[in-house]
């Protein structure tokens, strides 16, 4: 299973419709997920047209991305794998064992908030977020994620740089 991540794509401020490159990595996508600042349904809609998508809320969320049905947190089995989803994971400091205490059962955290690209693995537990493909604040470069998991295990996550 292929699986885009997004996060903070906060339209329509910076996300003005799909961009290009980010289109190049949707096409041939099994899953989207987004970790929350999409701010308009209509950003969900679009990238529902590429693959199924499961968004949670970010604090920057119109009501309308609820009604969507984008959840605060969000925890999915993808080919066996446990995956906890939510935007803002708080301060940097523990991180890694905080987000293992708030949700045991996962072997993967997705998150968003700080729009910074981030990929850490300890004992089998990942903590992931994508960054922003289109607010990269003070990244040199908009970032995306990729992840393939089959059989229980997630076989490469990557972070994508975006031109």
């Amino acid at each position: 299973m292929r699986v885009v991540v997004l996060s903070d794509t906060h339209s329509p401020r910076r996300w003005k419709g799909c961009p290009p490159v980010v289109a190049e990595h949707l096409r041939g996508a099994d899953l989207i997920l987004h970790a929350g600042d999409v701010c308009t349904a209509d950003v969900l809609i679009e990238l529902s047209s590429y693959a199924p998508v499961q968004a949670v809320l970010g604090n920057n969320d119109l009501p309308e991305v609820a009604e969507w049905g984008a959840p605060e947190v969000l925890e999915l089995e993808l080919e066996g794998m446990q995956i906890g989803m939510l935007h803002d994971s708080g301060q940097a400091d523990h991180r890694l064992e905080r987000m293992r205490r708030r949700f045991p059962d996962a072997d993967l955290v997705i998150f968003g908030h700080s729009h910074i690209p981030l990929d850490i693995e300890a004992g089998g537990f990942r903590i992931f977020n994508p960054g922003s493909p289109t607010d990269k604040r003070r990244q040199a470069y908009g970032t995306l994620g990729i992840l393939k998991i089959s059989d229980g295990r997630l076989h490469d996550a990557n972070i994508v740089r975006l031109p």
